[in-house]
């Protein structure tokens, strides 16, 4: 072999060795300025974990890049703000941006999939700059931050998300079809408008501070579903026939219609309480079976479900109003046994809340089933446990 061949050979397959290690990492990547960026841009894939340092002050742009197998991470930085990358279509690990107060641009416009986004702290982060939107997510939690929306993020299915403590957030607009763990829109803007027009089957929703809701096309709840604290006069599941856990709907001011057309079941608890403009409770027409307790407790001067048969659990009405004729249906269904645990009905009270609450807070019903003021199932989130428990 020539001499010069022999040098070049080696050399060459240094130089590949040097490249392939440049595009991969068995630890973290740690992005100290702009030059660490720009050196990336020759890895169409990216094997390893991205971290953007506290220290950084530049704009930190991963132009080239077009997959990354591994998060990327920036946390705690008070000084960078913007972080791009033109050809980024596929992040298989975690986008975790927290504590970031000087980021105001996020422009990934190619990006398709993620697995899991995880953004808090980003007070200045107004827009997302996802031009061809995010499709695919396995869990998404957005906290504290300045989105005006959730434009370019449009996914449709994922194992959980929580939109939480965004106070400018205007609307939540999703294709989201099933969610497999929770889903938790809670105390963001007040005038932020929930549409959710795909939603079929879920595990667990909460819905905390929201304008409105709207959930057509929601058939099976495997877990629970709360509405605390919301500003809207009116909620309809017109296509939801069984609740796999507690259905409870506390503290909504302007409340006043409910309607369930087709819920045949509620496997846990049925909580409805101190929503002051819901009068008549007629929502539930085909309502047959409760597997926990029955609790009400307002100002309403009725309450109807005309279809049910079966409560497996302790039954509590009280209201501020004459109830005369709706205790009266229920104490003959007690009577006849469909009511199994323990039982109270009164209206023309000062407080029914305080009076519920005295009445069946023990939770010795024999048949085992929760107290009527007992915290809901934990799937709900702490947020919607504290409604519950301050009533």
């Amino acid at each position: 072999m020539p001499s010069m061949l022999k040098i070049a050979l080696p050399a060459l397959a240094a130089a590949s060795t040097a490249y392939a290690a440049s595009c991969s990492t068995s630890a973290t990547k740690t992005i100290q300025n702009a030059g660490d960026a720009t050196a990336l841009a020759g890895c169409e894939t990216f094997t390893g974990s991205i971290a953007i340092a506290t220290s950084t002050t530049e704009d930190i742009a991963l132009n080239g890049v077009q997959k990354i197998v591994g998060d990327l991470i920036a946390t705690n930085n008070s000084d960078i703000k913007q972080i791009s990358g033109d050809s980024l279509t596929q992040l298989d690990g975690e986008m975790h941006l927290d504590g970031l107060t000087s980021l105001y641009a996020l422009n990934f416009p190619a990006l398709k999939s993620v697995d899991t986004i995880t953004w808090n702290a980003l007070p200045n982060l107004q827009d997302l700059g996802f031009g061809s939107e995010v499709e695919s997510a396995n869990k998404i939690d957005i906290q504290n931050t300045g989105l005006r929306s959730l434009a370019g993020i449009n996914v449709e299915e994922a194992d959980s998300i929580e939109i939480s403590n965004n106070g400018y957030i205007n609307e939540i607009k999703l294709q989201l079809g099933n969610v497999s763990t929770k889903l938790t829109l809670a105390t963001n803007n007040e005038a932020v408008i929930v549409e959710l027009p795909f939603l079929i089957w879920a595990s667990n929703l909460t819905f905390i501070s929201c304008a409105s809701v709207s959930v057509p096309s929601l058939e099976t709840l495997n877990g629970s579903l709360g509405l605390y604290e919301n500003g809207f006069e009116s909620f309809v599941a017109p296509n939801l026939t069984s609740v796999g856990d507690a259905l409870v709907i506390v503290d909504n001011e302007k409340l006043s219609n409910l309607s369930f057309p087709l819920l045949t079941k509620v496997s846990g608890n049925l909580k409805i309480a101190n929503n002051p403009e819901l009068a008549e409770i007629d929502g539930f027409p085909e309502l047959a079976s409760i597997g926990g307790a029955f609790d009400m407790a307002g100002n309403f001067t009725s309450v109807e479900t005309p279809a049910l048969d079966t409560l497996k659990g302790a039954f509590n009405l009280q209201s501020s109003e004459n109830v005369n004729e709706t205790c009266a249906f229920y104490e003959g269904l007690r009577d006849e046994k469909a009511i199994r645990g323990k039982y109270e009905c009164k209206g023309r009270l000062i407080d029914p809340g305080e009076e519920g609450h005295k009445g069946t807070s023990k939770g010795n019903d024999p048949e085992g089933a929760a107290s009527s003021l007992s915290a809901v199932n934990g799937a709900l989130g702490l947020a919607a446990v504290a409604a519950v428990l301050l009533f």
